[in-house]
């Protein structure tokens, strides 16, 4: 079968062999972007606010909780439910924008299914 170039050894019906390069080149770009936006997930870090700044929370865009700042006028030894809650206000606010963040890195490559 001189000049037979069906079957698999050519990817026949597949577009050949540039095609596959480019696709593979594609996904490897995707993929080195994508490492990209994680790491700039673990750099990144936002800070949530309660009780107008008396409770403060640092954590990075990955919700990696690196510091909690709270104010002394927050505490108040005959009522600490509140203290609690204003910290519980200021780890959701840095939660919300930790994912506002992740979904601004990470969106587009959620679309594709990466």
């Amino acid at each position: 079968m001189a000049g037979y170039r069906g079957g698999y050894g050519g990817f026949g019906g597949f577009g050949g062999g540039n095609q596959m390069q480019n696709l593979m080149k594609q996904a490897q770009k995707m993929q080195e972007e994508m490492q990209k936006a994680q790491q700039e997930l673990e750099e990144t870090e936002v800070e949530g606010v309660s009780g107008g700044g008396l409770v403060k929370v640092v954590m990075t865009a990955k919700k990696v909780v690196k510091s909690i700042n709270i104010d002394k006028d927050a505490v108040d030894l005959d009522d600490m439910t509140m203290t609690e809650d204003l910290i519980i206000a200021a780890l959701n606010d840095g939660y919300e924008k930790a994912d506002k963040v992740y979904n601004e890195k990470i969106g587009p490559y959620a679309k594709l299914g990466l």
